[in-house]
């Protein structure tokens, strides 16, 4: 990373910032009620109340993406769910996208599919149920589907989806558990069909200039990785406190992103885990998932990632790179935009001074779909495959495993850098 790309210099870093990530994932029709992420139609518009930890008009418009390709070329997506996180920021990243365009809706609501469909300038053909993929393997203009439903409910989608002979984008976490992720790896090798995890942070610009940074060597060696995503989790009647739908509480939703945040940055395994776990037994939300996750990771190389997670704080949401001359940090770091990097380091007058490193504002969901759009055309694997998800899914359990016996977990050794991963993204 050029130093001269560096626009702003301080003498130390700035404070956290309280931007916090809403990511709000559908539940099926025939799921309990999530009334936080279905949305009701008013007027003429699918409309959601407020969740609590999302500002208002947390979702800024961005600029177009140059160098579109012609609608008939770029690969045609079909969104699977259709709740706030699908509504409100995946199907309008397609505007700005370059190589993925949206083809088709898959939702239990009629009603809203019929909404969003004309607004997109879908034709009702192009709506389709949870159990229309035989209609669905018949439609070549879907090379795709985005499955954006709750994490229990990935494995079944998935697995469809592979078997209508589309290639699928998942959201993640993976699945609800390291045998299901598994399963749908196998589906998707079985089917000839490309499986991405929807790991957005893997191809923020931001994300990407600290791990390229780190691993330059510029800093010298990585010596530990701080990290924590924390966040006031409100209505404790939604799907994300419900464990049959999110597999986990704070870990499974939010703490994933530290997790991969530390693998994607040192490319390595995690040699083993030991982890505390605390929850209000007091706090209605907490009835079914945990509350907080405090957790140590040792990669193979000798780096520590010392991580935190939960759904009763709204502070913390921040990644730092403890390298032997200086430091990276992303802070706030996690959440669809505004993400900032900041790095400080020894110059050459034997002074520490910090940069900040600017990217523009870009939007983390056209830029992977339009990955994923671009793997199809080349026949490439993608950066985060379902190899990706099922890492995580492994260690999740070994999290929970360390926090129930009080004992650190030792995992399988695993020998090199990306070994779950593809080749670097290339965005043209």
């Amino acid at each position: 990373m050029d130093r001269r790309t560096f626009i702003k210099r301080g003498s130390a870093l700035v404070a956290i910032s309280g931007a916090l990530d809403a990511a709000g994932r559908p539940p099926q029709q025939n799921s309990p009620e999530a009334p936080v992420d279905t949305g009701i139609i008013k007027d003429g518009r699918l409309l959601f109340p407020n969740e609590g930890f999302v500002p208002q008009g947390a979702n800024p418009g961005f600029g177009g993406a140059l160098n579109q390709d012609p609608p008939d070329r770029r690969v045609g997506f079909a969104i699977l769910g259709l709740g706030r996180l699908s509504t409100q920021t995946i199907m309008p990243a397609f505007g700005r996208a370059k190589h993925a365009r949206l083809a088709g809706l898959i939702s239990g609501s009629p009603e809203k599919a019929r909404l969003l469909a004309s607004q997109y300038g879908l034709s009702e053909s192009r709506i389709y149920g949870y159990n229309d993929f035989d209609r669905i393997r018949d439609e070549q203009d879907i090379q795709a589907i985005y499955v954006v439903t709750p994490n229990a409910l990935h494995h079944e989608n998935v697995l469809a989806a592979a078997g209508a002979g589309k290639h699928v984008l998942c959201e993640k976490p993976m699945a609800a558990n390291a045998r299901e992720a598994q399963e749908m790896v196998d589906a998707c090798a079985k089917a000839n069909r490309k499986l991405m995890i929807a790991y957005r942070m893997q191809y923020d610009p931001y994300m990407r200039g600290a791990i390229q940074l780190c691993r330059s060597g510029q800093l010298g060696k990585i010596k530990a990785i701080i990290a924590s995503n924390m966040q006031d989790q409100g209505d404790p009647n939604q799907w994300r406190l419900k464990k049959a739908l999110a597999g986990g509480g704070s870990l499974y939703d939010i703490g994933i992103y530290c997790l991969n945040a530390s693998r994607a940055i040192t490319g390595e395994e995690p040699l083993d885990v030991s982890a505390r776990i605390q929850t209000d037994p007091n706090d209605p939300r907490f009835h079914e998932v945990e509350e907080s996750v405090y957790w140590t990771m040792r990669f193979p190389s000798g780096i520590i990632a010392t991580l935190s997670t939960s759904y009763a704080n709204r502070g913390a949401k921040f990644c730092q790179v403890a390298c032997e001359q200086g430091n990276a940090v992303l802070d706030p770091a996690y959440a669809y935009h505004g993400t900032r990097l900041f790095v400080d380091g020894l110059q050459n007058n034997g002074f520490n001074s910090t940069a900040e490193w600017k990217a523009g504002d870009p939007d983390q969901f056209a830029l992977e779909m339009d990955h994923l759009a671009v793997c199809i055309r080349r026949d490439i694997r993608p950066r985060t495959p379902g190899e990706e998800g099922l890492a995580d899914q492994k260690i999740f359990e070994a999290v929970y495993q360390s926090a129930a016996t009080g004992r650190t977990v030792t995992l399988p050794r695993v020998e090199g850098l990306d070994t779950t991963r593809g080749p670097e993204p290339v965005f043209d």
